[in-house]
């Protein structure tokens, strides 16, 4: 390779095409202890205070994140209120939960849905005939993050 061709695929390597994402709304800052999840909270819905969805979030473990905590995360922040102070934007607070609750929680719902699941099963099971039987396919998927959609220039 001469130092001509050298330097033609550097620059070429340098200037690669730019791609554009949209700003996402909902980023948050990256806990400073281990052991801690955030979330997204709704505060109110269509104008109106949503003090049950609140309530219950507070009672499961929830707590407010705020600005002071990440002086270095330059986030929205309610200015005035009863969230004064909370890293939020719009009906939405930022709030904390200790990993070790989360993960009972979710365990909670996942074992709640595996007998509600067998329940329905034995239900069906029970009113089958045998010149009819019943046979059950299930299958479940999870998905998290950003589908990749795309959309023609035309």
């Amino acid at each position: 390779m001469t130092n001509k061709n050298k330097s033609h695929s550097t620059r070429a390597e340098a200037s690669r095409k730019i791609v554009y994402q949209p700003p996402n709304y909902l980023e948050a800052p990256k806990p400073k202890v281990d052991g801690i999840k955030y979330r997204w909270v709704r505060v109110s819905a269509g104008g109106e205070d949503d003090s049950q969805n609140v309530s219950k979030k507070r009672r499961e473990g929830y707590e407010y994140v705020r600005a002071d905590e990440h002086p270095d995360f330059d986030a929205p922040t309610h200015e005035t209120g009863k969230y004064a102070g909370v890293i939020g934007t719009g009906d939405l607070v930022l709030a904390k939960i200790p990993t070790e609750l989360s993960d009972a929680k979710k365990e909670y719902f996942e074992q709640k849905t595996e007998r509600q699941s067998r329940a329905v099963d034995a239900d069906i099971l029970k009113e089958q005939h045998p010149s009819m039987p019943v046979h059950q396919r299930r299958s479940s998927s999870t998905t998290t993050g950003k589908r990749k959609t795309e959309f023609s220039e035309e």
